[in-house]
């Protein structure tokens, strides 16, 4: 039965007067009667005891009553779950992203939209370019955080930030000082990328064809902090957004901490065309968000326009 079957045999139930539920369900009386009837011959029973203008629940009547009332329940508890679920005050924001974007801007933009939104929680899930833009198509996730923009069809994308590229580069390595420099200066040098799949290697491909140069890859990596480290260690040259490695990347300063640690590599701006990677938030563009992502989605698009986001 669905929920507005279960709703007049109850009410039947509990009046035991055909025309007494029939007003109070606002239907005709001899429909609400063929309305019983089909039901007790898909039964195979009667559920009423007919007595007079009176009907009363015989046996098999209170089974199914009893069951009725249970199911009406169960679907009345659904209807609220979901209710809330898409409320724009409640629900779960389930939101994919870039491993590099999970020691900075994914916690910076919850925790701003959290001040707000407290009742708000977030599903997390990190993991590459490709991985992002197929959680968002499969409905895995309602929202994702990922650079560059997606080539696949059937997404929608809001640009958040533009970073600028560097050429990540050891201590010691021959360019430190160098205030610019181009991919081209580099060219028969071991690079370490990320693997194939992850948003950066696709970012790091296409500088190096449009500079007509194949690098030569020594390592791969599923994210920057480990670019940056065997950068750090002299095992070859990358290509790192400035932001992605937090304050000590930004001095572009590289050495030996106090405990014995590398402190990183050295950072040198990319003068090559296009040496940038947009960071942008997706969605399904074929499916409608619930409630509680559509709010996060509304509040990234106005945290993007207060710093003068990309299109």
């Amino acid at each position: 039965m669905l929920s507005e079957d279960l709703e007049w045999f109850i009410t039947l139930a509990e009046l035991e007067r055909v025309g007494a539920a029939a007003e109070r369900l606002h239907l005709a009386q001899p429909t609400l009667s063929r309305m019983l009837g089909r039901l007790e011959r898909r039964l195979g029973v009667e559920l009423f005891d007919r007595r007079g203008k009176r009907i009363i629940l015989n046996e098999f009547g209170r089974i199914y009553y009893e069951q009725a009332r249970r199911a009406q329940s169960e679907l009345d508890t659904a209807a609220k779950s979901i209710a809330d679920l898409n409320s724009p005050a409640n629900g779960v924001v389930r939101l994919s992203f870039l491993h590099s974007f999970g020691g900075w801007l994914v916690p910076q933009l919850v925790g701003e939209f959290r001040r707000g939104s407290a009742r708000i929680t977030f599903a997390l899930r990190q993991g590459p370019a490709e991985m992002v833009a197929t959680d968002v198509l499969d409905g895995t996730s309602d929202l994702g955080i990922v650079s560059p923009r997606p080539s696949v069809a059937g997404i929608g994308w809001r640009g958040l930030l533009r970073q600028r590229l560097a050429l990540a580069v050891p201590a010691d390595h021959r360019l430190v000082g160098r205030r610019q420099v181009r991919l081209v200066e580099v060219a028969d040098e071991d690079f370490i990328a990320m693997h194939p799949g992850f948003g950066m290697r696709r970012i790091v491909d296409e500088l190096c064809a449009a500079a007509d140069l194949r690098p030569r890859i020594a390592f791969e990596a599923s994210d920057p902090v480990t670019v940056a480290g065997l950068v750090a260690a002299g095992l070859g040259v990358g290509v790192l957004p400035e932001e992605d490695l937090g304050p000590a990347s930004s001095a572009r300063v590289a050495g030996a901490k106090a405990d014995g640690r590398l402190a990183g590599p050295v950072l040198i701006p990319l003068a090559d065309a296009g040496a940038t990677r947009d960071v942008g938030l997706v969605w399904s563009a074929s499916t409608s968000a619930p409630g509680a992502a559509r709010r996060f989605r509304d509040f990234a698009e106005g945290w993007a326009e207060r710093r003068g986001g990309i299109p």
